[in-house]
Parts: structure tokens; C-alpha cells; sequence
């Protein structure tokens, strides 16, 4: 409606005010275009046939200080048993640290997973 109507007026705060109208206006809300790409649909992940296959992988950030200045939990979470590792670190450690950690609290133990589920976290681009 915006672009529309931008050819024919001008006012203050024009896009700001179109916006608001077109959310409230029932008839605009039901005709209103998406613009956004269509979301895929949910894909549940296979449950895994082996105990330390598939693992899943989060932080736990601005967390209190603890006395040894640990600020954020790495929870790592293998998918079969549910059981879990909680891994105190500083939000600051470098993706290096978090490796070193990685290997001496999964690989060490277990062994390497056939896949990792996590979100996007930057630290892991």
C-alpha cells in the first residue's frame, strides 16, 4: 500500500503511519501480501540407534560470575540417553578453547559423533 500510495502523497512518518493502519484495518490484514519466504516444515531428527551417535549442543549465557569467573554452561546433551554434560566456560573463550574442551569432554570420553545438532551461534560459523 506504502508504494501505492507514495506516488500520489507525502506527509511525515508516511511509511510509519501506512504500517500501523494497514496492521489494524482488518480488510488490509486479511489481503496483506506475505513477504516473507515460506518457512519449510519441521523435520523431527531419527532417533539415533547407537548411545553416543548424535549429540545436541547449547550455551547457557549471562549467567552470575561465578569465583572462578565462569559466566555461561556449555550443555551438551547426547540425544539416546538424554544424559547430559555441563561444561562451565567464560562467554569470551575462543572457538580454539571450546574445541579443546570439546575433544577432552565428548571425544576423550566417548568418542566422535556422528552428527551435532545446535543452533546458530555465531562461534560456530
Amino acid at each position: 500500500m506504502y508504494q501505492d500510495m507514495k506516488k500520489l502523497y507525502w506527509w511525515p512518518n508516511m511509511k510509519a503511519d501506512i504500517s500501523t493502519y494497514v496492521r489494524k484495518y482488518l480488510t488490509c490484514a486479511k489481503v496483506k501480501a506475505e513477504h516473507q519466504r515460506p518457512s519449510g516444515l519441521l523435520v523431527q531428527p531419527e532417533i539415533p540407534v547407537r548411545k553416543w551417535d548424535n549429540i545436541t549442543m547449547d550455551f547457557v549465557t549471562k549467567l552470575p560470575k561465578s569465583p572462578q569467573g565462569y559466566d555461561t554452561i556449555w550443555v551438551i546433551v547426547y540425544r539416546l540417553t538424554k544424559s547430559a554434560i555441563f561444561a562451565p566456560i567464560r562467554e569470551t573463550y575462543s572457538i580454539e578453547k571450546l574445541a579443546k574442551l570439546y575433544l577432552k569432554e565428548v571425544v576423550a570420553r566417548h568418542e566422535i559423533p556422528v552428527s551435532i545438532i545446535c543452533d546458530r551461534d555465531p562461534r560456530f560459523a
